[in-house]
């Protein structure tokens, strides 16, 4: 049975452990750029330990970020920041990747400690966009539907963000199309009403994922991986499915998608989601088993305990944290000494290491 505490090889990229930092928004960006605050933030979860550090959703246009405030790389301008911050992840044996992302038609939104719902033009807020022009939510701004031409640009620029991410220093990257962002505004029947080829089958309602993917993954050197996180479920009747993400994960294997890391939700408001530990975990694992593919798990995952069960069971082959890694960037360590693992810290460190594993 593999352990959390083994490496994992994606491609030519090896993860020390199965233990990732997810993607979280930090919201501390001007005009996209990354600064300090993103430099100890990430660099903190590297000397903590991590296989694998994420960089929070980069938006691959202006319009694509879902506040002001977000990441971003749809500029050359954006790269020198990342690849200081890639420079001192790898440093620390981490490996550092970038989530890719669109916002659709939640973009043009308040950072949450700053208000609610949709930032006004003449606020600096933006026209959105998305499959159609049904917004969000009451209090969300209303999208413009993305014409040929639009859903060309929309291409071009995740196409254009992984040539950047590259020059960054990126080693994996990651397609965001969960959360009800665009790519998940598409591939959903409950934000996708279009009648031309995106829409309609689920054939037409995934193309737009399936042709970023492939754009992005024409650019990767055959090296690197390419990951893709998708909402495994709407959780809401008359959505997308469980079923639907296990034939979505098969198509996006065979387009060269190394991982798919599995969460659900976030394409409709007040869905009934029966948030409990490790809630979404049996969606990693039946599309690990049906799709075979390799899946990453993600939510309310928070003790090293689960976490080494859902990587001995077979449930997913990497386990991603978020709230816990915040609450903890040190967690991998702590969760080595807890599991008996004897892993490597920081020179800087090692006089605090623990000696010997809990009894």
């Amino acid at each position: 049975m593999p352990s959390l505490f083994d490496s994992f090889a994606l491609r030519g990229v090896t993860l020390k452990n199965r233990l990732v930092v997810s993607p979280m928004c930090e919201y501390s960006s001007i005009d996209g750029f990354a600064n300090d605050w993103h430099l100890v933030h990430l660099g903190s979860r590297a000397v903590g330990g991590a296989g694998l550090v994420i960089c929070e959703a980069a938006a691959v246009s202006p319009e694509g970020r879902i506040t002001p405030d977000d990441l971003g790389i749809w500029k050359d301008e954006h790269v020198d920041f990342l690849r200081r911050i890639n420079t001192f992840i790898v440093a620390q044996g981490s490996v550092p990747g970038i989530q890719l992302a669109h916002a659709g038609r939640k973009a043009s939104t308040y950072t949450s400690w700053k208000g609610s719902g949709a930032v006004p033009v003449f606020f600096g807020g933006w026209q959105v966009v998305g499959p159609g022009d049904a917004p969000f939510n009451y209090d969300y701004p209303q999208p413009m539907a993305l014409d040929a031409a639009g859903i060309q640009k929309v291409i071009a620029d995740f196409r254009a963000a992984t040539v950047r991410a590259l020059a960054a220093g990126f080693q994996i990257i990651e397609i965001h199309a969960a959360h009800g962002y665009l790519l998940h505004e598409f591939y959903s029947p409950l934000s996708n009403q279009r009648t031309d080829e995106y829409g309609g089958s689920f054939e037409n309602r995934i193309r737009l994922t399936v042709e970023v993917v492939r754009a992005v993954g024409a650019l990767l050197p055959n090296h690197l991986p390419l990951l893709v996180r998708i909402s495994a479920t709407d959780w809401t009747k008359g959505g997308w499915t469980i079923e639907d993400s296990v034939e979505l994960a098969k198509v996006l294997k065979a387009e060269g998608a190394d991982l798919i890391d599995t969460s659900t939700g976030g394409n409709v408001p007040h869905a009934s989601i029966p948030s409990a530990p490790g809630y979404q975990v049996e969606f990693a694992e039946r599309i690990r088993r049906e799709a075979g593919v390799a899946t990453g798990a993600v939510g309310l995952i928070t003790t090293a305990a689960q976490a080494e069960e859902i990587v001995a069971s077979g449930q997913a082959d990497l386990v991603l944290l978020a709230r816990e890694e915040l609450r903890d960037p040190y967690f991998p360590l702590h969760a080595a000494h807890e599991l008996g693992a004897d892993v490597a810290w920081p020179v800087q460190y090692e006089r605090a290491k623990p000696r010997q594993a809990p009894s």
